[in-house]
């Protein structure tokens, strides 16, 4: 926040997120519920809804999230607006509350793909911005988008159709949650012993399993970790940037609660928080109810100004994603 404001950047206030930026709702118990203005009844998403919820409703031109699982891109998706999680490290974390250190992102979110990069170029000193001009430039994948809802597949695909995306074989994780909740765990362990009163329920109880997480199984998950993102790499390997639904979904009511919908919405965002990859989260046009479908475009550790790149050509290119400002 600092570098931002010293760039000419003004806060114009906090905002509301979940509780200890762990779920994906924003609907918190001691604040209430973070509401969504493009879809009122419909939950902002999280963890950073407040943020989301703010450039949707044009209180700010940028905000910033924090990411353990997708807490920049899932409210992003649910707002209609846009994400970016960098590589890991590549903003630092030095300030924020922890969720899961190894796993924790800080990034920019604003209405366009622009603002995000132009709020990103103040926080990361060494990034530097590129531009494409036409999309055979790249080698495009596209994947998952038959997991998700029909119009939201719809929209992802016609994005990945104008891109020139050719399918991807990219595998999912399996069996690496042990380790995001060993961390988890070490953050709270004496904080939660101390006061667990003043917890929420839905954290509460997210937080004591993963007290009941062993070392032993911590270690397991580490090693799923490391041949996740084997896999990752050689399946990325003649690819660019890969494109996928940043959720299956447009944003769900609220009231579900975060204990339903938690491992769908981060199904599609958790995996590049494991591999520390570059995420964009961008509006891709109406989907479901007439609500904001959401693409999420991946690449490899590093290649933020590429992704950034790919996103501002794509959204030159798709009708429904967010124009330059």
């Amino acid at each position: 926040m600092l570098r931002l404001e010293a760039a000419g950047y003004v806060n114009v206030g906090k905002t509301n997120l979940h509780e200890f930026a762990y779920g994906i709702t924003s609907e918190n118990p001691h604040f209430g519920t973070v509401p969504n203005p493009i879809a009122p009844g419909r939950i902002a998403g999280g963890s950073s809804g407040g943020s989301a919820a703010a450039l949707a409703a044009g209180l700010a031109d940028a905000a910033l999230g924090t990411d353990s699982g997708g807490s920049i891109r899932i409210p992003a998706a649910c707002c209609g607006v846009v994400g970016f999680k960098p590589t890991f490290d590549l903003v630092s974390t030095d300030g924020c509350f922890p969720l899961a250190p190894s796993f924790d992102h800080v990034g920019p979110m604003a209405r366009t793909v622009e603002d995000c990069e132009r709020a990103l170029t103040v926080l990361a000193r060494e990034f530097a911005p590129r531009t494409l001009d036409d999309p055979r430039d790249l080698r495009w994948g596209v994947a998952w988008a038959a997991h998700a809802d029909p119009l939201v597949r719809e929209r992802v695909e016609e994005a990945a159709g104008v891109l020139g995306a050719k399918p991807a074989d990219f595998p999912f994780p399996t069996k690496t949650s042990p380790v995001f909740m060993r961390e988890v765990a070490d953050v709270h362990r004496e904080l939660y012993a101390e006061n667990a009163e003043l917890y929420g329920e839905d954290v509460a109880i997210k937080i004591e399993r993963c007290l009941a997480v062993g070392e032993a199984e911590a270690s397991a998950a580490r090693r799923a970790r490391d041949d996740y993102r084997r896999a990752a790499e050689q399946a990325f390997a003649g690819f660019d940037v890969l494109a996928t639904p940043t959720l299956a979904s447009v944003a769900p009511p609220v009231g579900i609660g975060d204990a339903e919908l938690r491992e769908r919405m981060i199904r599609f965002t958790y995996p590049f928080n494991a591999l520390g990859w570059p995420a964009l989260a961008l509006p891709c046009g109406p989907a479901e109810d007439g609500l904001p479908a959401s693409v999420q475009l991946v690449g490899k550790p590093g290649d933020d100004a590429l992704v950034l790149a790919a996103g501002k050509l794509l959204a030159s290119l798709v009708r429904g994603t967010p124009a330059a400002s």
